[in-house]
């Protein structure tokens, strides 16, 4: 019986030998002291040479300054897909980014608000799309480079049946991505 349990014991479970694997993969992804740039992943936005680190809000040419300080959603009226002097405004600053940054391609998504049936709030998030895109294009950005789609009310940022939720979600989202076309 002795012999029986040493046995056994010397056996591992899967689990066990699963859990080893991934520790010894752990443990050797910690080996590179300076996979994050020099000061580590907490450094902040400035490098080493006290420059702007690439994809960083203080980089005017990366995704998230554009998200933040130049702003990638509009906002529409109640069952409308005419751009507000606003928009117009905000789109303009996104049009201008997107010449200077050539790299990037767009996916315009439209939305609306939870009102209305699934296929008018589909086509009004197409109308809503297009109506971005087509601005974009009048200021000079490639149609090459923007793809237009719609998502109706499928995709709310806010939830509840209130005013202050629908109007966040009567919108149009310019989403980047990095590449020569948009397929």
């Amino acid at each position: 019986m002795t012999q029986t349990l040493s046995t056994q014991s010397r056996k591992s479970p899967p689990r066990v030998a699963a859990f080893v694997l991934m520790s010894a993969l752990a443990l050797t992804a910690c080996t590179n002291p300076d996979r994050f740039g020099a000061g580590g992943a907490g450094a902040g936005a400035a490098g080493a040479n006290g420059g702007i680190i690439a994809g960083s809000i203080n980089d005017p040419t990366s995704t998230a300054y554009f998200n933040q300080t130049i702003g990638d959603r509009v906002l529409f009226l109640v069952d409308q897909s005419t751009l507000t002097d606003s928009a117009r405004g905000q789109l303009t600053q996104q049009a201008q980014w997107l010449l200077a940054n050539p790299g990037y391609t767009a996916i315009i998504e439209g939305h609306a608000d939870e009102q209305g049936t699934r296929d008018y709030n589909l086509a009004l998030g197409s109308r809503r799309a297009a109506a971005v895109q087509d601005f974009l294009i009048s200021q000079g950005v490639n149609p090459s480079r923007l793809k237009p789609i719609t998502y109706g009310k499928e995709r709310p940022i806010a939830v509840c049946s209130d005013e202050s939720c629908y109007a966040q979600n009567r919108r149009a989202v310019t989403v980047l991505a990095a590449g020569a076309g948009v397929s």
